[in-house]
């Protein structure tokens, strides 16, 4: 059962309540560029029964389409920060994929520095640290082109792109999430005091392993890194395989 509630984090997530009640632990996740929160949508049936999943819904897309999309990394993570505070009396294990894992990265820096919350875990996937980032300009590209480019990372649902009625209502999210992580150039990003877990696909033609290997110089409790069969959006068909072995640090 999803919940959306009407407090400070209603619009900001997707609630998939803990089925035995109070949760022991909150998984917060981060989607890709482009993404929205159903992503993780069968997430919440594969999780362990304490464990409350909260789906984050970037604005500008489905029932957020009317706001503006972010555009700026630190003004992303101040609000998901901000929006994450009612929350802070559980323990918060972070989980992003390609753009969600910069998100996590500095919202779990947010939570550190401003609260004290140190997450239980980081869990970042298909994207290198933060110190690897090369910025970009994809998201000057015409339209055909960025999906073109989009669309060699891996086929999620891409074909919504096809649809005449669809694009020019999914094409602002997906240019503008592009421009924000292209734009996102830290110079100096501090070791969380979170352990790290970096997951990926082997065929992934977006980040390589050594890519993902770059995040255990970003904290100082512990790394560990697992690869699974498949391109970019491997954690689609490996949901099951991804979601069993998350389960296991929980």
């Amino acid at each position: 059962m999803t919940v959306m509630d009407t407090g400070r984090a209603g619009k900001w997530f997707r609630r998939y309540p803990a089925a035995a009640g109070v949760p022991r632990l909150r998984l917060v996740g981060f989607p890709h560029a482009g993404g929205t929160a159903t992503l993780f949508h069968g997430w919440a049936g594969r999780l362990p029964g304490d464990v409350e999943l909260l789906a984050t819904q970037y604005p500008g897309r489905q029932e957020r389409f009317a706001e503006p999309c972010v555009e700026s990394m630190a003004e992303l993570a101040d609000r998901i920060t901000d929006a994450l505070e009612p929350e802070l009396g559980t323990p918060l294990v972070l989980f992003g994929h390609s753009l969600g894992s910069a998100v996590a990265y500095e919202v779990a820096r947010r939570l550190d520095e401003r609260h004290g919350v140190v997450p239980a875990r980081v869990v970042v996937s298909g994207r290198g640290a933060p110190h690897t980032e090369r910025g970009g300009t994809l998201h000057l590209l015409d339209d055909d082109r960025l999906i073109a480019s989009a669309r060699r990372l891996g086929d999620l649902s891409s074909s919504v792109y096809d649809d005449p009625d669809l694009r020019p209502l999914l094409l602002p999210s997906l240019r503008g999430d592009f421009r924000l992580i292209e734009a996102y150039r830290p110079t100096e990003p501090v070791a969380l005091r979170a352990p790290i877990t970096a997951v990926g696909g082997a065929d992934d033609p977006g980040c390589t392993v050594p890519e993902l290997m770059s995040w255990s110089r970003l904290t100082t409790a512990g790394f560990e890194q697992r690869i699974f069969p498949g391109d970019h959006f491997y954690l689609v068909p490996a949901e099951a395989e991804l979601v069993a072995f998350l389960a296991g640090r929980l």
